[in-house]
């Protein structure tokens, strides 16, 4: 099957296909695979998009440059979240390789982005990458004004199940000049991960 048959295939109704041409794509990949893919971010029709970011994570950490790349220079939202689920997807499908630098220092830039959509992406990915990613998110957790960025680095900190970020979010959780927001979503996360620990 032809790389060109298997780009048509991703927009194909079945999901079931779809997921067969992701596959197959990163099995039989060339060199305009990934800028193909990339090019897709930007369409119209969300599933089309969805296909292009999974098949981008099965593809793996060769994607990781032309996605950082655009990432950070992009100035449209849709791409620029894309992006982000395509590193998220990355870390996803590929546990056993260690994140790239690379694209934890593009999160870590997109994490001030002025669009909620991007930067709260950013910080879901940051919190899928896990334990690499500790450092960034507590250190962002600590410098950020934007309540919606705090919000949600400590759902990621939650879902990571880290000592250090657990020592984080106990400390807000009993900081009483912190706002009540924050302190109630680290209290919360608190209880969560408690509950994956003891899994």
């Amino acid at each position: 099957m032809t790389i060109d048959t298997l780009f048509e295939q991703l927009n194909h109704p079945n999901p079931y296909m779809r997921k067969r041409a992701m596959l197959d794509l990163a099995e039989v990949r060339d060199e305009t695979t990934i800028p193909r893919l990339m090019q897709m971010l930007d369409e119209a029709d969300v599933s089309h998009r969805r296909s292009a970011v999974v098949a981008l994570g099965v593809i793996g950490v060769d994607a990781v440059p032309p996605v950082v790349e655009t990432l950070l220079n992009s100035q449209n939202t849709t791409i620029k979240g894309s992006c982000v689920k395509a590193l998220a997807q990355i870390s996803l499908n590929h546990p056993e390789v260690s994140f790239p630098e690379m694209g934890l220092q593009g999160l870590k830039q997109s994490l001030n982005d002025p669009d909620p959509v991007v930067y709260i992406a950013s910080a879901m990915a940051l919190g899928q990458i896990g334990t690499p990613a500790l450092d960034i998110l507590i250190e962002s957790l600590k410098t950020t004004d934007n309540l919606a960025l705090s919000i949600a680095i400590i759902n990621a900190l939650g879902s990571i199940g880290d000592r250090r970020g657990l020592e984080v979010l106990t400390e807000l959780a009993n900081n009483e000049t912190v706002d009540e927001y924050v302190r109630e979503s680290a209290t919360s996360a608190l209880s969560r991960l408690e509950f994956i620990t003891k899994q």
